[in-house]
């Protein structure tokens, strides 16, 4: 098999704005799916990402029922009420 042709996938945890997926297009990889629970950053990765999926709350997701992937990334989660939380958006 020719590994160059190979086309990665990925998925994004605490997804925020999708900075993951971001990243993950302008590298040549397909984001899949993401996890996030804030409806603003959900909206702005609606629009950036039309093609990934949504799947909502981390803590309610059953990972045989998700779509596979190659990669898995994992943004901080924003503690509300912290000045983290401000910067990513809360």
């Amino acid at each position: 098999m020719d590994d160059r042709n190979v086309k990665l996938t990925m998925a994004s945890l605490f997804d925020g704005i999708g900075g993951f997926p971001l990243a993950a297009v302008r590298s040549g990889i397909t984001p899949v799916w993401a996890s996030e629970i804030e409806p603003f950053p959900i909206r702005v990765t609606k629009q950036r990402f039309p093609d990934m999926a949504h799947v909502g709350d981390i803590t309610k997701l059953d990972g045989a029922k998700l779509p596979p992937v190659d990669i898995i990334c994992g943004g901080s989660p924003c503690r509300r009420g912290g000045k983290e939380f401000f910067r990513c958006g809360g």
